[in-house]
Formats: structure tokens, C-alpha cells, sequence
């Protein structure tokens, strides 16, 4: 029960300012004698509260272009209705304000504002439908122009209001991605929407990850990164934005085809990793297994990657290799990489996976291919003196986040943008998340 309650989604901000802006707005009535209709002020406020600062001005422009327009024509609809025998059939004073919607659509088409004639037709038929038989129509149209411009205002300024803050823009904050960032594979919304907000704020920020660029790109789209992203355990700078690799740590090709030989001879496929022209290459020979033909058969229409059906060219530097095989032939195949001296002379990677049981990975790295070493070569690209690392490894970063799901946008959030009565709380390696956000 208390797991289920822990994963509820929290009250977000947007949530509070929606209610504290539709109080504003009551308030505003109140402050104006009652005049006007606060349903529409309401309604304004809650149409233009949106999660980014730049689609709640769009939303007031459209609602307010609406509005005016909606407001004139509806002005135009009642002195032809009080000067004219149109008030004394119903029927045909409904067929004309169906006719009038052509017009405000159009209109709005002119002004290549289109998003905005559902507003306008709104406010229109607000007026002609409900309200043109009031005995002050004219007082109503005023009414409904200056209810929901009031609504717009209060909105925005709701919007936008913060308590004083500071940012720390001097900083590169690095974030793991699987039990850090996201929680099965996907950020959830409030993580999207914090994590978009402070980019837009201009947060030096990224992701260092084991994964591939190819398998980012997807649960990525949607976040507004600027900075390209650590990929494949460090061995990889990767500009998703422009599909480029700005840096790679890739084996020499002596060793690449001395490893691949000694693979082979123990009876592995190996898959050999290379960037070539900014394309990812994948080299195999055959797919002796069952984890080895699924993983093909799922990744092989990915346009991120190019599988190659033989041997990588004379003189290929692969940025890794890469076998998985079941557990007890990865562990003998380990053992002869430690006699020979290749564990020392490279980064020899070696885990169990997690999508097929009694498989374990061997993944071989360039001994330079970290993500400390192709963080700091992304930190001295963009001039950035401090870096921060969030994930969920003890040891591995300075700032340990508890569970995956809002924990490190939560923790990177404090820390990019501390309250000014608060004392600096950047980390110095080791600091848990908890402690973090309670400070």
C-alpha cells in the first residue's frame, strides 16, 4: 500500500497555480463591483496555464486575437439584429450567425492566425446565441472582452510568477538514464516538463549512458537538449540535433582485429561496433544463438544502425566489441581475456543481461572509453569549469538518487536553481539526493 501511495503523482505546480489563478480571477470580479460574467475569467485562465512559459503566451495571443475578433463580430451580429426585422424571426437570425462563422474563420486565415477561430467562433456565438436578446448587449460584449483579458493577465503573470531564485549556469549536470532519468524506459511527465523548463532556462545539461544513441533517440524526443549526449559507456560523443559524433575513444585496429581473432577462436560472434562517417556500423559474421538472432531481428530496421553481414574491413577501429553468449562460456572467454593481459590493456566490461536469462554480455572498450574522461572532454568543449553527475550507483556519482521517477529532476532542479536564502548546496561527490532536497 505504501508503494502505491509512493508512486501517486505529486500536486504539481501547475495544478496550484491553475486554482490560485481562478481565485485571482473571482478576486478580480469582486474588485470590479461585481460586473462581468467570472466563469469567463475563469475559463481564460485555465485555457492559457500551460506547462511551458512560450505556450502560454502563444495560447494568450491566440485566445486574445479570438476574442476581439469573436467580440466584433458579435457587435456587428447585434445592430444588424436591433436594426433590422431580424429579431422578429429566430429562425433566420440563427441562419445568419451560422453564415457569420465563415467569415471569422476567414478572417482569422487572413491574419494567419487559424489556431485562434476556435476562440473567436467561441466568443461569437456566446454573444448571439446567449446574450443578444439581453436588455444591454453591448454591456455584455464589453464585459465578455475585459472578463477574458483579465483572465490572460492573471494567467500569465501566475504563469511566470517563481520566489526568488538563482541559477547556476557555470555548472554541466550529466544524469544516467535506465533507474535515474526515467523509470521503465520513459520519463514521466513532470521530469519531461521540470527537465524542459530548465533547459529552456538555459541548464547545462545531459545524459551519460551505457546505452546507444540509437535506443536514446526515441525516449529522448520531446526534451529540448542542446548538448550532445555520452553514449556507450563514454566511448562516444554523440550530437543527436545534428546526428553527429562530435568524439570517439575507439580501439587501435591492430587491436580490434587481434581481439576479434582470439573471439573467434574461443567459437564467439562477435558484433564489432565502429563509427564510420558519422554512420554507426555494425560488423557480424554469423548469429549462433537465440539472444543474438532476437537482438538482430529487433534492432536491424533501426535507421540508427547498419548491420553488415561480415567481417569489418582491413584496418576498422571498432569503438567497442561486443558478445553475448550463456553465463559459463562468457566466464571461461573472461578468464582467457585476464590471462592474456587483454583486461589490462583494455576496458573489458562483463554483466549479466537483463531481457535474456542465462545470458551474460562481454563488451571490450578502448582503456580511455569512460564516462569521467568523455565528460570532461565535453565540459572543456563548452567551457564549463564544474560537472555534476547524478545517478544511482554509490561511488560512481556525486549525487545518488534513492529511485528512479522524479528523484533526479527533483535533486538536479535544487541544485540548478537554489532559492536565494539558500546556501550552496553543490555536491562534492557522494551526496545522496535526499540530502539534497531537504536542504
Amino acid at each position: 500500500m505504501a508503494e502505491k501511495l509512493h508512486r501517486l503523482p505529486p500536486v504539481g505546480m501547475r495544478i496550484i497555480k491553475s486554482s490560485v489563478g481562478v481565485m485571482l480571477g473571482f478576486v478580480a470580479y469582486f474588485l470590479r463591483g461585481c460586473q462581468g460574467a467570472p466563469f469567463y475569467t475563469a475559463l481564460s485562465v485555465l485555457w492559457c496555464m500551460r506547462p511551458y512559459d512560450v505556450d502560454s503566451k502563444n495560447m494568450a495571443i491566440q485566445r486574445t486575437i479570438g476574442t476581439f475578433l469573436g467580440g466584433m463580430y458579435g457587435l456587428v451580429v447585434i445592430l444588424i439584429d436591433l436594426h433590422s426585422p431580424l429579431n422578429n424571426h429566430e429562425f433566420v437570425r440563427f441562419m445568419v450567425i451560422g453564415l457569420c462563422i465563415i467569415p471569422i474563420i476567414y478572417t482569422t486565415v487572413l491574419l494567419k492566425r487559424r489556431n485562434a477561430s476556435y476562440f473567436a467562433c467561441v466568443v461569437f456565438l456566446s454573444i448571439t446565441v446567449m446574450h443578444i436578446t439581453d436588455p444591454n448587449p453591448y454591456l455584455f460584449v464589453l464585459n465578455r472582452v475585459l472578463d477574458t483579458l483579465i483572465g490572460i493577465a492573471i494567467s500569465i503573470v501566475v504563469n511566470r510568477a517563481r520566489l526568488p531564485h538563482r541559477t547556476r549556469r557555470d555548472v554541466l549536470f550529466l544524469s544516467g538514464m535506465n533507474n535515474t532519468l526515467t523509470e521503465y524506459a520513459t520519463l514521466n511527465n513532470y521530469s519531461r516538463v521540470e527537465l524542459n523548463r530548465m533547459l529552456d532556462d538555459g541548464m547545462n545539461f545531459t545524459v551519460s549512458t551505457i546505452r546507444t544513441p540509437a535506443s536514446l533517440v526515441e525516449d529522448l524526443r520531446g526534451i529540448r537538449l542542446r548538448l550532445p549526449v555520452i553514449a556507450m559507456d563514454g566511448a562516444v560523443l554523440y550530437d543527436i540535433n545534428e546526428n553527429r559524433y562530435l568524439n570517439t575513444a575507439a580501439l587501435s585496429a591492430d587491436d580490434t582485429s587481434a581481439l576479434c581473432t582470439l573471439l573467434e577462436q574461443q567459437g564467439m560472434d562477435v558484433f564489432v561496433n565502429a563509427i564510420e562517417d558519422d554512420r554507426w556500423m555494425i560488423y557480424y559474421d554469423m548469429l549462433c544463438n537465440e539472444a543474438e538472432r532476437s537482438i538482430y531481428a529487433k534492432l536491424r530496421c533501426s535507421p540508427y544502425r547498419n548491420y553488415m553481414h561480415r567481417r569489418p574491413p582491413e584496418g576498422t577501429r571498432a569503438v567497442y566489441l561486443m558478445v553475448i553468449e550463456h553465463r559459463d562460456r562468457v566466464q571461461a572467454v573472461y578468464d582467457l581475456l585476464e590471462r592474456t593481459g587483454w583486461t589490462a590493456r583494455c576496458r573489458v566490461v562483463s554483466y549479466d543481461s537483463d531481457d535474456y536469462p542465462d545470458y551474460r554480455y562481454i563488451k571490450i572498450y578502448h582503456p580511455q572509453a569512460t564516462r569521467e574522461n568523455m565528460a570532461d572532454c565535453l565540459a572543456r568543449r563548452i567551457g564549463m569549469p564544474h560537472v555534476v553527475r547524478i545517478g544511482s550507483v554509490p561511488g560512481q556519482c556525486d549525487v545518488v538518487v534513492p529511485h528512479a521517477g522524479n528523484a533526479a529532476v527533483k535533486a538536479l532542479r535544487r541544485l540548478y536553481e537554489p532559492y536565494l536564502w539558500e546556501k550552496d548546496i553543490m555536491p562534492r561527490h557522494g551526496i545522496d539526493a535526499k540530502m539534497v532536497s531537504e536542504t
